[in-house]
């Protein structure tokens, strides 16, 4: 029998792809190293406990597969269940897999100490206690309240009431202690993820991402270059765990010793930059380009970026250093809809001409709209598709408005009575069970539909697949057809 592992801290990476994709986790999706966790371990290392990680998705493994994992090779102390998403306001679609995993962990042993912490139980902490076989919730950004709650456990006498932003059981009561203040000298705190405790070789990167190399998706990584996010946008709920004033950015100097070690010791060239933000801060963008550039590492990076942040100085830089595609929010064809969630400081014209400049810089564009926000019509909804179809970005993604819980349309939607997805995996853009938010005038049955013939009309069209023959080839081509072969299995509409 091989021995078990005494570990303070076992963070688990939750989530199951065929549940949140469908067929297209088999292929298409990507493989995403869970990049908070591993810096959290790096915190939790470097504060002198014992760490362990288990990448659920990466190992393809069940919630009762990670549980008897747990049990056959791991004596934790803490268990922390990290439910973050690897696209903005993407934790709830994780909840299903992390909460049946803590069950299957209490069903094996009782005596497990398990911890959620991420967007989701940050936004709803209270129900979470309620809700699920667990013992606590970190309500904020993680390390210090997991740091401190593991000491607390190992100590001979644990008391938990002056522990920061933890919510516990107290003779049967749930109990919260006001929130800590949040981590502000990242560099020295948590400077890199622990990617000695991952299994490196099982990522691979999006699709779309690689498409100048079709074939070659691994090694892959997603890191943070800054938390939290300065904008304020009505569908998004990422600064639930940060608060207010929550941006905060590594230096460029930590930013490239990390990658100094991707590319060097694991060959890495696929990079997305996971920050809700990145193209925002000169300093910050220009600071890292510059170094990445000075090294002359071949790299295909993807980070996200606004319409109204893609400065001229920036793109040559971008480019230089390996900057293949910026995804941009364009999120609906229609101002007053962009106006109504805090999305509309740019016309029509200024985000096709913002498109232009960037592929004219040689750097691909990937479109993000979203089809059912508040205000949307049939007309609207048909406005953002021809825009979509008129910019032509190299990719697009087609979402449904969700109303994630810590954002402001969760709060908008439970003020108005309007009908909110039945279980967590509701909010997976992909799953069968999806159900987005009804409009004021469109209930959500149609709003999916809509986005789901949107996709197909988009991928479809001669004149983005000639696009696509022309930049990356005739091999390309036939994985979009092959991607749209793929016909998503909706509960609410078929």
């Amino acid at each position: 029998m091989a021995v078990k592992k005494d570990v303070d801290v076992l963070f688990i990476n939750p989530g199951s792809r065929l549940a949140v994709y469908q067929e297209l986790g088999d292929t298409f999706s990507a493989i995403e190293p869970p990049s908070l966790a591993g810096m959290f371990a790096t915190y939790i290392r470097n504060k002198g406990l014992s760490v362990g990680i288990i990448d659920a998705p990466a190992h393809n493994l069940s919630p009762q597969g990670v549980a008897r994992f747990v049990m056959e090779n791991y004596k934790p102390v803490l268990v922390v269940m990290v439910v973050y998403g690897f696209q903005p306001s993407a934790s709830t679609q994780n909840m299903p897999a992390a909460g049946e995993t803590c069950a299957a962990l209490k069903e094996l042993d009782r005596n497990y100490r398990i911890m959620m912490t991420g967007t989701h139980p940050a936004a709803l902490p209270e129900r979470t206690m309620r809700e699920e076989n667990i013992d606590y919730v970190c309500d904020r950004e993680g390390p210090q309240t997991i740091l401190q709650t593991a000491l607390a456990l190992k100590s001979s006498s644990p008391k938990f009431s002056g522990i920061a932003s933890l919510w516990y059981h107290d003779d049967r009561r749930i109990v919260s202690n006001p929130p800590g203040e949040l981590m502000d000298d990242l560099d020295r705190e948590m400077p890199e993820v622990a990617w000695d405790l991952l299994p490196m070789e099982k990522y691979r990167a999006h699709n779309w991402h690689s498409f100048e190399r079709i074939h070659e998706r691994s090694p892959y990584v997603s890191i943070h270059t800054s938390l939290g996010c300065p904008y304020k946008c009505s569908f998004c709920c990422i600064n639930a765990p940060f608060g207010k004033s929550s941006y905060r950015m590594w230096s460029p100097d930590t930013v490239i010793k990390e990658i100094d070690v991707l590319v060097n010791k694991y060959g890495v060239r696929n990079i997305k930059f996971v920050d809700e933000m990145f193209v925002l801060n000169r300093n910050h963008v220009i600071g890292i380009c510059d170094r990445i550039i000075e090294r002359g590492y071949d790299l295909n990076i993807w980070a996200y970026a606004r319409v109204d942040t893609v400065k001229d100085e920036f793109l040559e830089k971008l480019r230089r250093a390996g900057f293949r595609w910026l995804a941009l929010g364009i999120e609906s064809g229609s101002k007053h809809v962009r106006d109504g969630v805090e999305k509309g400081r740019f016309g029509t014209s200024q985000i096709l001409e913002v498109v232009k400049k960037i592929q004219d810089a040689d750097i691909y564009v990937i479109g993000n709209y979203i089809f059912g926000l508040p205000d949307d019509t049939q007309e609207s909804m048909q406005d953002t598709l021809e825009l979509a179809i008129e910019a032509n970005c190299e990719f697009a993604n087609f979402y449904s408005a969700m109303a994630y819980p810590g954002s402001q349309l969760y709060r908008m939607a439970m003020e108005k009575g309007w009908e909110l997805p039945d279980s967590w995996i509701g909010y997976s853009q992909h799953s069968y069970e999806t159900k987005p938010l009804r409009t004021e005038v469109l209930g959500a049955a149609e709003v999916l539909k809509f986005r789901d013939e949107a996709f197909m009309k988009y991928f479809n069209n001669p004149k983005y697949l000639e696009m696509v023959r022309k930049k990356f080839g005739a091999d390309v081509v036939q994985h979009v057809k092959d991607m749209t072969k793929i016909k998503l299995k909706r509960k609410l509409y078929s």
